[in-house]
């Protein structure tokens, strides 16, 4: 991956997107019995500060846009990857907070749309929500170049969800991360606003064409309405 990654760097592509193998999505380390058969199949596998180490070798992350698919594990990878852009400003003589606030990126982090599409979830929901907030929280004031989450009604159409129902959801699922980070009383209010705008939305695009039209322009009024 990291071959690749430099490679495609040296082309020309100012960004990364990093796929994780459903072990790491999972929470199991590639040397488990669960995780057998699954190693590297859809995506690269993670579960120590060495691999990602190993990932990012001779990739400056601080002035890296990186996209990392990724939710139930999303905070330890976020952490892992934060500790990597520190060794690296570290080695260079730079300074390793300011490294940390230019890291730009987009965690995925919905773990919400686990429960309903995809599956990969590791904790209950409560601890689930409670580890997007604290991460979202944390990304607001100290990495704020950083989207926390990519809220993501994709998965929910391929799921059996028509688009009425894939943005209702999906806009369920942000209502609930909002209110959330509000009542955890860890961003203050005139802060909100940085939270709002670090929120993106991965969103699906099935062959209604009219009706795919519409649902965009739906979710993008009622969007402005919420916020």
């Amino acid at each position: 991956s990291n071959e690749l990654y430099r490679t495609n760097l040296a082309k020309g592509q100012t960004g990364l997107s990093v796929a994780f193998d459903l072990p790491t999505q999972t929470g199991y380390d590639p040397d488990s019995e669960l995780a057998k058969g699954e190693v590297g199949k859809v995506g690269v596998p993670v579960s120590h500060l060495g691999d990602m180490r190993a990932l990012f070798d001779g990739i400056p992350l601080a002035s890296m846009n990186t996209s990392m698919t990724i939710n139930a594990t999303a905070m330890w990878l976020l952490a892992m990857y934060q500790v990597v852009a520190e060794e690296q400003a570290q080695a260079s003589g730079a300074d390793p907070q300011a490294a940390v606030r230019a890291l730009a990126g987009t965690t995925q982090n919905d773990i919400i749309k686990e429960y309903l599409s995809r599956g990969t979830y590791v904790f209950a929901p409560g601890p689930s929500l409670r580890l997007i907030t604290d991460m979202v929280a944390y990304t607001v004031s100290d990495m704020p170049k950083w989207n926390p989450i990519n809220i993501c009604s994709y998965h929910l159409q391929e799921a059996g969800a028509t688009p009425v129902q894939e943005i209702a959801y999906a806009m369920s699922t942000a209502i609930a991360v909002l209110d959330a980070v509000r009542d955890s009383g860890q961003v203050p209010p005139e802060k909100f606003g940085d939270v709002v705008a670090r929120i993106s939305f991965f969103v699906n695009a099935g062959v209604r064409f009219i009706e795919e039209m519409c649902k965009m322009r739906a979710f993008g009024r009622i969007w402005d309405r919420v916020t």
